[in-house]
């Protein structure tokens, strides 16, 4: 039995790592890639669209476990909960994803890796939660830890690049404010109304959806999106993956709360993440600094110790229900 347990949990480990691996490569590959040739080389822009494909697909893969797999039951939770936390989470992964345009994709992580900044910040003001001390000091290093590694040598620069880089990472603090607020959201769902994993899943993205797909309507996004395709039909291939591996990635994370629990889910994604920084320096030729590297490490010592000791037991008490 318990060698049936360890199976399970090392699948369910080398599902996130590898659907979540290669859902970070064609993320770089989709968003900062060159398509055509080098006389009519163009990059990819079309973020609305591209969050559009993601969460329908993972609607209809919720859609589909839930009917078959992830029978949780019937859903209370007022739509209007799912509207708001979906509308928060569709600007995180937009700002996210157009971050890339500007950023390399290490840089994308260690600043997506600061999540628990403003989930802690919001979590105290909206959702009422209390946190231990030792919560704090961990994240206080993933503080230093990105400091370290989106520190600029030399003082402030006037090159475009770096003003470039500075609005890439603007966007990450806009997309890490939005994580924040979801979170905060999804906090007072579950203590409200006890949502399920399956049902949040479900609801998020089919909101989602509603919200990009009025967006790509009235912007014209979707019209220069299907030109797109059309001058370079390889992107369906490379956004049809990408889709597919971030909704099986999440399902092997749900799966993996359901049967183990949140701690050993946080300490696989949270390994995941380094190694996909060391796969995107390989494969993409990105290059990090010793004080880069420095605060890499700061920033994932401080996330793993937060899985494995950040954990309130009594942490659900203090949510106002």
């Amino acid at each position: 039995m318990a060698s049936s347990r360890r199976f399970k949990l090392l699948l369910c480990a080398l599902g996130i790592f590898v659907c979540y691996f290669h859902f970070a490569m064609l993320q770089e590959k989709i968003t900062r890639g060159q398509y055509g040739d080098e006389k009519n080389s163009e990059k990819f822009t079309y973020t609305f669209t591209l969050v559009f494909a993601q969460c329908l697909v993972n609607y209809l893969f919720a859609k589909t476990s839930l009917l078959t797999i992830m029978k949780q039951g019937e859903d209370t939770t007022p739509n209007i909960y799912y509207a708001i936390s979906a509308l928060t989470y569709l600007l995180g992964m937009v700002s996210s994803n157009m971050a890339l345009q500007f950023v390399n994709y290490p840089t994308q992580v260690i600043g997506k890796a600061g999540k628990p900044i403003p989930v802690m910040i919001l979590g105290v003001l909206l959702g009422n939660k209390v946190y231990p001390v030792r919560k704090y000091l961990f994240v206080f290093l993933v503080v230093i830890g990105v400091a370290l590694f989106m520190y600029k040598d030399g003082g402030v620069s006037k090159k475009p690049a770096e003003g470039q880089t500075a609005f890439g990472e603007l966007l990450l603090l806009l997309s890490l404010t939005m994580d924040g607020l979801t979170s905060a959201v999804q906090e007072r769902v579950r203590a409200e109304h006890n949502s399920k994993s399956g049902h949040m899943m479900l609801n998020m993205n089919m909101w989602s959806v509603i919200f990009s797909g009025t967006v790509i309507l009235i912007s014209g996004e979707l019209v220069e999106f299907i030109q797109f395709i059309h001058r370079h039909p390889s992107t369906i291939w490379l956004i049809s993956t990408f889709s597919i591996a971030g909704a099986i990635g999440q399902y092997f994370i749900f799966l993996t709360v359901i049967e183990f629990g949140p701690l050993p889910c946080s300490i696989i994604t949270t390994t995941r993440k380094f190694f996909t920084v060391l796969g995107s320096i390989l494969i993409f030729g990105n290059t990090l600094t010793f004080r880069q590297w420095l605060g890499t490490f700061t920033v994932f010592i401080g996330l793993l110790l937060d899985a494995l000791y950040g954990k309130d037991k009594s942490s659900k008490k203090n949510i106002v229900k």
